[in-house]
């Protein structure tokens, strides 16, 4: 029930009504200056420490994986067509959103003697703390580092995994386990060095496999092209059509449509749950706002470009392609070859388990970044990488449906916590936000 009513129920509106409520509050700023937000993503990294562009390639990592390749699939095959529409709409009110967590994040951050570190924990802790509730900011600070340690061997482990392991198995014919092997093999050495090497890996890996995709996606559009008007048609048609909508405005609100969407959007994009953060926390950025602008950029790379170059390939590919619903990595990988062809499968088996690989290792960071925030000691440390050991085997041999929902669930309630948070330091927001369009 609290499932539900936090998934379905009070998440899209929560969503919604913050981001809605962020850009009237900040007066469309900084959306309403573009040359404004390219001139912050191009001024020259100062040197030393991690520059802006390698935080938001480990944040492109956590977020360009089973989102934009199963989750697509899977808002398709539960919620219909419609679904797209509101992953775009969820998109597009939730840029704002992590703008204002990723500036809160830098302005709240830590310097340790690898550099800076920090995260949504942090500034949860320091704004209780402002107020006198002590145990406010231990308990909430704390619950939210628990939540992301769930989610990370969750959808940033074993979902990834499994998405990994199925496209392995079906492609190849080799038993799922073996692709589980292999992703253990390569992530654990990457795993134990740290956030460093961690974001060192993915600062190359993710450039490399977004171009693959796209390219390969668009090859799929070109040769489809006389559908996809059509599929157009039929994002925005489904989505406001009599069974969406579920009648009237309750059955909108709460219809399969529109929650699915918002969940795999949010899934996708991460923007708004206070996951991203922690990545962005460690840049060595000009001021907090101009790192709060690679955060708009980095839920348009995801759920704009690559959630919808995933979208319409698999429904140009349709009607071949919607028996495979209940195996959504099939599904999308069956979108791809049934175009471009059998040869396909292979590119697309290397692209998920690139994007697998990559997400795995960032969550992995996440984890141990939160281990480390709720205070405990190195034996922690290294218990939570056998766990993520664990779940990798775990999540390459088993159907993740209990998995998505308590993946559903913690990222739900960390979202939950995090936006209330966010209007809770809408001054401090502002402020900064204010300080940076005037410099």
């Amino acid at each position: 029930m609290l499932k539900w009513i936090l998934t379905g129920g009070i998440l899209p509106i929560l969503l919604g009504g913050s981001g809605i409520f962020f850009i009237f509050y900040l007066k469309g700023a900084p959306l309403k200056s573009p040359r404004r937000m390219l001139r912050a993503m191009t001024l020259p990294t100062p040197s030393g420490g991690t520059s802006p562009f390698r935080a938001v390639m480990l944040a492109l990592a956590g977020t360009l994986g089973v989102g934009n390749i199963v989750g697509v699939a899977n808002a398709i095959a539960i919620g219909g067509v419609g679904a797209v529409f509101w992953m775009w709409i969820s998109a597009l009110v939730a840029m704002i959103l992590k703008y204002a967590e990723i500036l809160l994040a830098v302005s709240h951050r830590r310097s340790g003697k690898h550099g800076f570190f920090g995260g949504a924990y942090y500034y949860i802790k320091d704004h209780f703390l402002s107020k006198g509730r002590f145990r406010t900011a231990a308990i909430i600070s704390g619950l939210f580092a628990v939540l992301m340690i769930v989610d990370a061997l969750t959808m940033g482990c074993v979902i990834q995994v499994n998405a990994v392991s199925h496209a392995w198995s079906g492609v190849t014919s080799l038993p799922a386990w073996v692709g589980g092997v292999l992703l253990l093999v390569l992530a654990f050495p990457i795993i134990l060095r740290g956030s460093r090497g961690i974001s060192s890996l993915t600062e190359l890996l993710v450039p490399i496999m977004s171009a693959g995709y796209i390219i390969l996606s668009i090859a799929v559009l070109i040769v489809c092209h006389e559908k996809v008007g059509g599929a157009f048609g039929a994002i925005f048609r489904e989505a406001f059509s009599p069974a969406s909508m579920g009648g009237g405005v309750l059955g909108f609100l709460t219809s399969s449509a529109l929650r699915t969407g918002t969940m795999r959007g949010l899934l996708s994009n991460e923007a708004g749950c206070g996951t991203a953060p922690t990545a962005h926390a460690a840049a060595d950025a000009h001021s907090p706002a101009s790192q709060g602008i690679w955060g708009i950029f980095e839920v348009f790379v995801d759920t704009i470009l690559l959630c919808t170059a995933t979208a319409l390939v698999i429904l140009v590919s349709l009607p071949q392609v919607e028996m495979l619903g209940h195996d959504p990595v099939m599904m999308t990988i069956r979108a791809y070859s049934s175009v471009l062809g059998t040869w396909s499968e292979w590119f697309f088996c290397a692209a998920v388990f690139c994007f697998g690989y990559a997400t795995v290792l960032c969550w992995a960071n996440y984890g141990m970044e939160s281990v480390a925030f709720l205070g405990h000691g190195r034996i922690w440390r290294y218990l939570y990488i056998a766990a993520v050991g664990a779940c990798i085997v775990i999540g390459s041999a088993v159907a993740p449906d209990s998995v998505w929902d308590l993946a559903d669930f913690s990222i739900a309630a960390l979202t939950s916590i995090n936006l209330l948070v966010l209007i809770m330091m809408r001054r401090e927001i502002k402020t900064e936000t204010k300080r940076w369009m005037k410099s």
